[in-house]
C-alpha cells in the first residue's frame, strides 16, 4: 500500500490552539468541575493535552464508539464499544471528540448523552469538516475548521496507524 501524508496541522499550531481552547473552558466552568467525556481512541492526545492545559479541576471519562471499521469512509451506524463509568446526572459534560465529520456519530453521542440528564452538555472537538456535515451538531469549541481529506496524526488515525504523530496530516491512499 502506497501512502503519502501531507502536514496540514503543525505541532506549533495545535499547541496553540490547545491552549487557546483551554482557556476558554476554563473561564467558562470557573468554580464548577466539569466532566470531561474523551471519545476512544482518536480524541486521547487531544484531550490528555486539553486537560493539562486548563486552568480549573476536570473529571475525565471515556467511551469508545465505531462507525468506521476498517475503512476511511464512515459506515453510519454507530456502536457504542464502551460506556461511560460515571453517572453524568446533574453534572456538566465536555465530550471531548477528535474530529466531526458528517454529525452523524456525534449527534448519536449527544442525543444518549442528553438522556443521561447532564446539567450542561458541550462539545469540543479538534477538527471539524463542515462541507461534509450530514446533521446539524452544536459544536461549542472547534480547534480547527479543515477542508474535505482524509486526515490522520496527533490521535487520529488510519488503521491504527499514524495516531503518534505530532501534527495533523492529510493522508493520500
Amino acid at each position: 500500500m502506497s501512502e503519502t501524508l501531507e502536514v496540514l496541522l503543525d505541532r506549533g499550531r495545535i499547541e496553540g490552539r490547545v491552549r487557546e481552547l483551554a482557556k476558554m473552558i476554563s473561564e467558562d466552568y470557573q468554580g464548577r468541575v466539569p466532566l470531561m467525556v474523551g471519545i476512544l481512541k482518536g480524541a486521547v492526545i487531544f484531550l490528555s493535552d486539553l486537560a493539562r492545559a486548563l486552568d480549573i479541576p476536570v473529571a475525565l471519562d471515556f467511551m469508545a464508539v465505531s462507525s468506521y471499521g476498517q475503512s476511511s469512509e464512515t459506515s453510519g451506524v454507530v456502536r457504542i464499544l464502551k460506556d461511560l463509568d460515571e453517572n453524568i446526572e446533574g453534572r456538566d459534560v465536555i465530550v471531548v471528540e477528535d474530529i466531526v465529520d458528517t454529525g452523524l456519530t456525534l449527534r448519536y453521542l449527544c442525543d444518549a448523552l442528553k438522556a443521561r440528564n447532564p446539567a450542561s452538555l458541550r462539545v469540543c472537538v479538534l477538527l471539524d469538516k463542515p462541507s461534509r456535515r450530514l446533521v446539524e451538531v452544536d459544536v461549542h469549541y472547534r480547534g480547527f475548521e479543515i477542508p474535505d481529506a482524509f486526515v490522520v496524526g496527533y490521535g487520529l488515525d488510519y488503521q491504527e496507524r499514524y495516531r503518534s504523530l505530532p501534527h495533523v496530516g492529510r493522508l493520500k491512499l
